[in-house]
């Protein structure tokens, strides 16, 4: 793997990570070509052009032409799409390419991926987001895994990202991201089953006052409960597929993933509750859980009646 500064560069997914990513690398004169299935939506088209434009990215019309002369590709898709551009990017890949998974996936995925990678002779590194990307963009902290992690860790670090190899192992990275998932999106599950139960029975504030008593340096009584229930009225449904990986993560050494499961259900029930009401997180503005919670509770009683 060359040590020279990366210059050419392919984003597979141009969601909010991709768009992130695609922006902050595009300032910096790298070259960066994208692609996302809604480039073929006819709602979806113009919009996701546009802000390509806007990023200063370059759209491409079909994944084999995003990735053909990248130096290093970012598949950055849901985790249900991660093994499709593994195998799809490897029909184009070649070798001194490489391509980096930053998708929430299990370990037995990461490895499904690199297999399809390797045999095209291009480089496989798996990639953690140990964090949420849009405060800290670039700088969210990375653990690479796979016999080129620790060459490509620097390269990434010179271009303004924050990686650190982990393993030669691709999965230990992997395994990091999703034992640690259990716990950060089951609290996010846990806030919302709690407060919108104590919300109906009128007694949140006595919760949360007891919550801050025994945990007083998470912020109970200040941001942290919006915070907390915000991450799943936005981003549920995908942090819902994560926990599904985390499951098939726990299986696979034989723990029993009934709270990552539970996590799940938790996650994808808030959405549809939303959906069925029609309420779209981007309106929710300032977001308030118990704005939220009330909605949601009228909606539940007048079902009743």
């Amino acid at each position: 793997m060359a040590s020279t500064p990366i210059q050419r560069l392919a984003l597979v997914g141009f969601g909010e990570v991709g768009g992130i990513f695609g922006r902050d690398f595009a300032k910096q004169g790298i070259d960066v070509s994208v692609y996302d299935i809604l480039f073929h939506s006819p709602e979806s088209r113009e919009p996701m052009l546009a802000k390509a434009r806007d990023c200063g990215v370059r759209a491409s019309e079909s994944l084999a032409e995003c990735v053909h002369n990248a130096e290093l590709v970012i598949s950055a898709v849901t985790a249900s799409s991660s093994l499709d551009v593994a195998r799809d990017a490897s029909k184009t890949l070649r070798a001194g390419q490489v391509l980096m998974d930053i998708n929430s996936v299990s370990p037995g995925t990461k490895r499904a991926d690199a297999a399809h990678v390797e045999r095209s002779g291009a480089h496989f590194v798996e990639s953690a987001v140990m964090a949420p990307v849009p405060p800290q963009r670039l700088k969210v902290q990375m653990l690479l895994g796979g016999r080129h992690a620790a060459e490509l860790a620097p390269r990434l670090n010179a271009i303004g990202m924050n990686a650190v190899a982990v393993s030669e192992r691709i999965g230990v990275a992997s395994a990091v991201k999703m034992c640690r998932s259990v716990m950060i999106k089951g609290i996010e599950a846990l806030a919302v089953e709690c407060l919108f139960a104590a919300r109906r029975y009128g007694a949140e504030d006595a919760v949360l006052a007891s919550l801050d008593a025994t945990y007083p340096q998470m912020g109970w009584r200040e941001k942290l409960p919006d915070y907390l229930v915000s991450r799943v009225a936005e981003h549920g449904r995908r942090r819902a597929e994560e926990m599904r990986e985390v499951a098939q993560t726990l299986r696979d050494v034989g723990v029993d993933p009934m709270m990552a499961e539970a996590t799940a259900n938790r996650q994808d029930s808030l959405v549809d509750e939303m959906a069925a009401q029609n309420l779209k997180y981007h309106e929710l503005t300032p977001f308030s859980w118990i704005a939220l919670a009330e909605t949601l509770s009228k909606a539940a009683s007048n079902k009743k009646h």
